[in-house]
């Protein structure tokens, strides 16, 4: 496994991480002030599983 590799992987995990705390923070770091955050904050507002769930779906996808 290269480095590039490896510092991805623990990005992704520190976002993954951020998620779990703060759904739309991790969302923030990984797509910026797009769609899917401001949708994260709906569902974040409306019960914090699904903000969990939706960003953690954002950052896996990529």
């Amino acid at each position: 496994m290269s480095t590039v590799a490896k510092n991805e992987g623990t990005a992704d995990i520190i976002r993954i991480l951020l998620a779990i705390i703060l759904p739309p923070l991790g969302v923030f770091f990984e797509v910026g002030l797009g769609l899917h955050f401001w949708l994260n904050i709906l569902l974040t507002m409306c019960g914090f599983v699904p903000g969990i769930i939706h960003a953690v779906w954002v950052i896996l996808r990529k």
